[in-house]
C-alpha cells in the first residue's frame, strides 16, 4: 500500500524533461538535485524536527527529492504514512517560488497538485493556506536612479505591468523569512536565478544576482547551506569582488564540487566558466574538500584552503597551485605591468575610416568578424598618444572560443596576438601589451605569450572578460631572446606531472 502510494505520488518524473528557459533561470535535473542533497548529513532525514527551505523554487525538485528521503527516513518514528506525509509537508518543507508560473509548477511536483488545499493534493492544507508552504507574492522593485536598490535590476527593463513577470525575487527584496514562516531553518538549498539585465551597453548587459541569494541565506544562519551557481565568482564577475573575497575567506565552506563544463550538470546549457555547488556548515570550519568533475567523472579530490597564499582568486587545479608557488619563489615582476587597462587608447569614435583627415594613425579593430586596420584621425585617441610611435602587441580582451583550463580539453586560453608597428592604436576590443622599442623585442614577447606555460598561468585567472589582472600570475622574462616551453619548464624546475598537466590541458597556438 505504502510503496504504491509513494510511486503514484512521484511518477511520471516530468521534471527530467523540462526544457531550460534561459541561462538566467536554469532548472535542476532530479539526478543533480540528489547529488547536491547527498552532501548533507543523512541523519537530517531521520529527524522530524529538521526544517528545509528552498528560497528560489523553480520546479520544486529539491523539496520533492527531500520529501522522498523524509518519507523513508521517518518511517520508524511516524509509522502511519498519512500522518508522516502530513507532518513532512506541513512542518518540514518550505519554499519561496521565483515567479507565479514556477510556484504552480513547484506545488504540482511537491504536492501533486498546484492547489495544495484541493482534494488532489497529497496533503490537503487548510483553506487559509491556499499556497501550502510554497509561497509566491508578486512584489515591486524599489527604484532609485533607474535601478532596484535590492537586486540592481534596470528600471527600463523590469518596471512592467502586471501582465508580465517583473522578476522581483522575494528572497532578495527585504523579505523577513523567519517572520513569514514563523521558524528558523536547518537547511537552505536551491538553484537561484543567475543574472538580470542592468540596462548597460545596448541593453544586453547583465549583472549577477545569484550571490545575493547566498548572502541572504547566510544571514538566516541555517545549520547547512547548499546552492548550485555559476563558477564565475572564482576569478571574476561583474560586482563580485567583495562576494568572492568573503567566500574565499569563509572556512565554513567545507565542500565544493566544481564543473568546468556546465553541460555536465545542465545538458544543453552553456554557462561560461562552468558551475559549482557547495556545502556551508555553520558549526564546523576548516579546510575545504574540493572535487573536480569532468565528463561525469571526478577527476581530482583535494583538501585545502580556498584562498592560496598571495592569491585573490580561487585556483581550481592543484597542479596549477604548485606551478604558481614555484614561479612565486623567483620573486620576479608580474607580466601584468606590461598589459594595459581596458580601452588602452580611450578610442572615442565608430570604427570608420577617416577619409579627409591628415593627421591619422592605424587603428586595429574588428568589423564584420574580421580583424583589420583603418586610418583614423588621431584626435579620436583619448590617451597614451605618446606611445603610438612605439612597437606593441594587441590581444583580445574577450575570447570565449579560446576556452578555459578544463573546458575544452585541451584549450587555447588566448586568441591570436597581433604585433603592431609604429603609429598604431587599437579599439577597446583589445588590450595593449608593451610598449617596446623594437619589433624584435615584440617577437620575443609574442613567443613567450604563445607558450603553453604562459597560457596556463593566464588560464588560472581567466574569466569571461580578461583584464590587466588576468596576467598577474605570469612572470616577466628577459625579452632580449625568444622563449620555449622547454626552457620555461627547466627554469622553474617543473615536475613531469606538472609538465604533463600543462601539455594535456593547453593546446598549441598553431
Amino acid at each position: 500500500m505504502e510503496n504504491s502510494l509513494f510511486q503514484n505520488a512521484y511518477n511520471p518524473d516530468v521534471l527530467s524533461c523540462i526544457a531550460n528557459l534561459s541561462n538566467d533561470e536554469v532548472f535542476t535535473p532530479p539526478e543533480l538535485a540528489n547529488k547536491i542533497i547527498d552532501m548533507l548529513p543523512q541523519e537530517l532525514f531521520e529527524n522530524p524536527d529538521t526544517t528545509f527551505l528552498d528560497p528560489c523554487c523553480k520546479s520544486g525538485v529539491f523539496l520533492r527529492e527531500i520529501a522522498k528521503r523524509l518519507i523513508k527516513g521517518l518511517e520508524k518514528q511516524i509509522p502511519d504514512l498519512e500522518k508522516r506525509i502530513e507532518h513532512i509537508f506541513s512542518k518540514q518543507l518550505f519554499g519561496i517560488a521565483i515567479t507565479e508560473l514556477t510556484s504552480l509548477l513547484s506545488r504540482r511536483s511537491v504536492y501533486c497538485s498546484k492547489y495544495p488545499s484541493g482534494e488532489f493534493s497529497v496533503y490537503q492544507f487548510p483553506e487559509e493556506k491556499p499556497q501550502g508552504n510554497i509561497i509566491f507574492q508578486r512584489i515591486k522593485h524599489t527604484w532609485k536612479d533607474g535601478k532596484c536598490i535590492y537586486c540592481g535590476a534596470s528600471q527600463n527593463e523590469y518596471d512592467r505591468g502586471t501582465e508580465l513577470e517583473n522578476h522581483a525575487y522575494q528572497f532578495i527584496h527585504n523579505l523577513d523569512v523567519n517572520k513569514v514562516f514563523n521558524m528558523k531553518f536547518d537547511v537552505i538549498i536551491g538553484n537561484p536565478p543567475y543574472q538580470m539585465s542592468d540596462g548597460g551597453g545596448t541593453g544586453s548587459s547583465a549583472m549577477p544576482i545569484y550571490h545575493k541569494f547566498i548572502i541572504n541565506a547566510k544571514k538566516l544562519k541555517p545549520r547547512y547551506l547548499t546552492m548550485i551557481v555559476p563558477s564565475r565568482w572564482f576569478t571574476g564577475g561583474k560586482g563580485l569582488d567583495e562576494f568572492r573575497d568573503e567566500m574565499l575567506h569563509d572556512e565554513h565552506i567545507r565542500e565544493i564540487h566544481d564543473f568546468g563544463n556546465a553541460n555536465d550538470c545542465f545538458p544543453g546549457v552553456s554557462i561560461e566558466g562552468g558551475v559549482c555547488y557547495f556545502l556551508w556548515d555553520r558549526d564546523q570550519k576548516g579546510l575545504c574538500k574540493i572535487y573536480s568533475h569532468s565528463q561525469n567523472q571526478i577527476t581530482a579530490i583535494s583538501e585545502r584552503p580556498l584562498l592560496e597564499k598571495g592569491a585573490d582568486v580561487f585556483i581550481r587545479y592543484n597542479e596549477v597551485i604548485s606551478i604558481i608557488r614555484k614561479v612565486a619563489s623567483f620573486n620576479e615582476e608580474s607580466f601584468s605591468q606590461l598589459v594595459s587597462p581596458r580601452n588602452p587608447y580611450y578610442f572615442r569614435s565608430p570604427f570608420v575610416e577617416s577619409k579627409k583627415a591628415i593627421n591619422t594613425c592605424k587603428v586595429f579593430g574588428v568589423e564584420g568578424g574580421k580583424r583589420q586596420y583603418k586610418n583614423i584621425d588621431k584626435s579620436f585617441i583619448g590617451r597614451n598618444k605618446d606611445e603610438l610611435d612605439k612597437y606593441k602587441i594587441f590581444i583580445s580582451k574577450a575570447d570565449g572560443a579560446a576556452g578555459q583550463i578544463g573546458y575544452p580539453v585541451p584549450a587555447r586560453i588566448l586568441g591570436k596576438s597581433e604585433i603592431a608597428g609604429k603609429n598604431t592604436a587599437c579599439t577597446e576590443t583589445f588590450l595593449r601589451i608593451g610598449p617596446f622599442d623594437s619589433e624584435q623585442e615584440c617577437k620575443n614577447v609574442k613567443s613567450y605569450i604563445e607558450t603553453k606555460f604562459f597560457r596556463c598561468l593566464v588560464g588560472a585567472r581567466k574569466n569571461k572578460n580578461m583584464t590587466q589582472s588576468t596576467y598577474s600570475f605570469v612572470p616577466i622574462q628577459d625579452f632580449s631572446k625568444s622563449w620555449t616551453d622547454k626552457e620555461l619548464y627547466e627554469k622553474y624546475n617543473l615536475t613531469q606531472n606538472e609538465i604533463d598537466f600543462i601539455e594535456s590541458m593547453i593546446t598549441s597556438m598553431e
